[in-house]
């Protein structure tokens, strides 16, 4: 199916048959991606006297209760309602689920103190002026540990926060990125770029999402995307998410 996107004066053409999913699924166990200290995902059969929930067990039908951390277990989508005092919530915030993007890729550089950060040099340089509604954050070393590694206490890469910044001038209202924070694992609450990004508590973007421990593999290519962010319908500052690339072809 052939769809025909018009962003800023310029059209392109799209496969929506052809999607590029960049979420990292939530599978039962320990081989999962895993942060924040969260314990695994458990999916398991509700039973109830004699009956299960599974067919394989001899159930009718299967009927499972699920428990994980949209935070710590997987590629989850956050509204600020993740570091402020006002209850929002990321079914009230995000309201539009198509956007145009830009995917780049990027070597954290090492500071001073041993932290790798992704710098606002990093994003100037890879933007090169272009000001896209969603910027899609890559990082190297990219292999498949991703999908399963166990980011607590790793010190892992993250934003500074005068990039995020950067973005939020820059116009930039989703921000994905395939790392379990914009921030340092351990900053004694400061949460720095989430802040700037969402500009809170001052002139707070309601309408801003952040989304984090996505994947994107190799042959994925930089460039620019149309991007599908789908969400569960959770009252809650964040939920599992699922999003979705199209590769994009300027039309004639």
């Amino acid at each position: 199916m052939i769809a025909k996107i018009t962003h800023k004066g310029k059209s392109y053409n799209t496969d929506l048959s052809k999607p590029i999913d960049i979420s990292i699924p939530l599978r039962t166990g320990e081989d999962n991606v895993n942060a924040w200290h969260s314990p695994p995902v458990k999916i398991e059969p509700v039973r109830m006297g004699d009956w299960v929930g599974d067919v394989k067990l001899g159930g009718s039908v299967n009927f499972r209760n699920i428990q994980f951390n949209p935070h710590g277990n997987g590629t989850h989508t956050e509204c600020v309602g993740h570091i402020s005092k006002e209850d929002y919530t990321i079914n009230q915030c995000l309201k539009k689920f198509f956007f145009i993007a830009e995917l780049i890729t990027i070597l954290p550089e090492e500071t001073p103190d041993g932290d790798f950060v992704i710098s606002k040099k990093h994003i100037e340089t890879c933007l090169d002026g272009k000001r896209p509604e969603a910027i899609i954050i890559r990082t190297i070393d990219n292999n498949l540990s991703k999908i399963n590694k166990h980011y607590t206490n790793t010190n892992p890469p993250y934003l500074h926060h005068d990039a995020a910044a950067l973005i939020d001038v820059l116009g930039i209202d989703h921000l994905l990125i395939d790392l379990p924070s914009v921030d340092r694992e351990s900053d004694n609450g400061k949460l720095l770029a989430h802040h700037a990004f969402w500009q809170y508590p001052h002139n707070i973007k309601l309408h801003r999402s952040v989304t984090e421990m996505i994947y994107v593999p190799n042959n994925v290519y930089d460039g620019t995307y149309l991007l599908n962010i789908q969400i569960a319908s959770f009252e809650n500052d964040a939920s599992p998410s699922k999003p979705v690339l199209y590769q994009l072809n300027r039309a004639l």
